[in-house]
């Protein structure tokens, strides 16, 4: 069985979908399928083709057995709602015209990018072959959410392709248990998998706190709340910066890692409150995350306040969960719903100044509580090893040639 898999993001970019189709078609490729990715040259999220790699029409590579297509896109950092629609475009289009000529028994096409999705959708047409839409979050509902897009005839336009996508997808594999029940409410038959994201163990485990890194940032003897992820408008970590700005215990210190469009804007906010209690760090490879995770002591995951994220499951929670770190959770919902189920850290209420610092203190200063909730990351970790994971999605593709 030959499965292709469109992806605009891939290793050794480090984003949530990169790491997710990477690991998945690693534990395909080892039950002896033949997996073929075509995505674009790494450049996420600053817009700049990495060290080692050019732009150019095709490019073929081999890593760790899955068999990657590199095609040439229009490329622009994370930031500028035009430019990027050209860039998810540029994409949609190069690996539409690539996988042409690549044969294969099933296509996977993996959102949020929506135009990726319309290019697995036309390919499995031409080809004659099923496809499976992957829904890693709900667009182009997403985009309006953060007000990248106001409501008009272009949203209009994606919505009418977004109800087509399902309808014609011969699967649909979805990162949440609300996401597929969103889709149903849309007409969809019940065709839907859900497949949560997870975590690799090998890679991330529990281990001593990295002293050289601790000693190179100047955090010798400081309670690190980290933050590893994109810098974007959907996660106000603005918000999080004036909560920093009335915390006057010198023990507790930021972590910001990441690059995105709001990156900028937020230093300067640090800048004018001269705050010294954040450091801010560029992103990392992949190699390094679980090292720069290993000095932190809670987990930060926020979102902007809205009825959308209730819908989602942040990725890094099973990364740090595995790594048995608190997580303080600024995110409703099914999120929400999980760590409290397993105990794993604890929820404040997004934007609200009060909640978040009442429970960033519980957890410094509870040592009961904080141990439970590194037991609780443990067993959240172990139900969600991203092998499993990868097992249960081959099988679904599987039923479906």
């Amino acid at each position: 069985m030959t499965i292709l898999f469109l992806s605009d993001n891939f290793p050794p970019e480090v984003n949530a979908p990169a790491t997710r189709t990477y690991e998945h078609c690693l534990e395909w490729v080892k039950q002896g399928i033949e997996v073929i990715v075509i995505t674009c040259v790494p450049n996420f999220p600053q817009g700049k083709v990495y060290p080692g790699f050019r732009n150019k029409l095709i490019q073929k590579e081999t890593l760790d057995g899955i068999k990657v297509i590199r095609t040439w896109s229009y490329i622009s950092a994370n930031e500028g709602v035009i430019r990027r629609t050209i860039d998810y475009i540029s994409f949609g289009i190069s690996s539409f015209l690539t996988g042409i000529f690549i044969n294969a028994d099933l296509i996977i096409a993996t959102s949020p990018q929506f135009f990726t999705a319309l290019s697995g959708r036309k390919l499995s047409y031409w080809k004659g072959i099923p496809w499976v839409m992957e829904v890693r979050d709900l667009w182009p509902e997403s985009i309006k959410n953060v007000n990248a897009i106001k409501q008009n005839f272009i949203i209009k336009y994606l919505e009418w392709e977004e109800i087509k996508c399902y309808k014609k997808a011969n699967g649909i594999v979805t990162v949440t248990d609300t996401f597929r029940k969103v889709i149903l409410k849309k007409g969809i038959k019940d065709k839907i998998k859900v497949i949560k994201n997870g975590a690799n163990l090998t890679l991330f485990k529990p281990r001593n706190k990295n002293q050289k890194i601790i000693n190179n940032l100047n955090l010798q003897n400081k309670f690190v709340v980290g933050y590893f992820g994109t810098h974007g408008m959907a996660h106000k970590l603005d918000f999080i910066v004036a909560c920093a700005a009335k915390i006057t215990d010198p023990d507790i210190h930021f972590l910001f890692v990441g690059a995105g469009a709001e990156k900028k804007k937020i230093q300067n906010i640090s800048k004018e409150l001269r705050l010294t209690n954040i450091t801010f760090l560029e992103t990392l490879r992949k190699d390094e995350i679980a090292d720069f995770i290993s000095i932190t002591d809670i987990s930060l995951i926020p979102l902007k306040k809205s009825e959308l994220f209730k819908t989602v499951i942040p990725s890094k929670i099973f990364e740090n969960a595995a790594m048995q770190k608190p997580i303080l959770l600024g995110v409703d919902g099914e999120s929400r719903i999980m760590i409290e189920k397993y105990n794993a850290g604890l929820f404040f209420e997004p934007e609200n100044e009060i909640s978040f610092l009442s429970q960033l203190f519980r957890l410094k200063n509870d040592t009961v509580l904080y141990q439970s909730c590194q037991q609780g990351g443990e067993k959240l970790a172990l139900d969600f090893k991203r092998e499993r994971l990868a097992k249960q999605m081959l099988d679904f593709l599987i039923s479906l040639v």
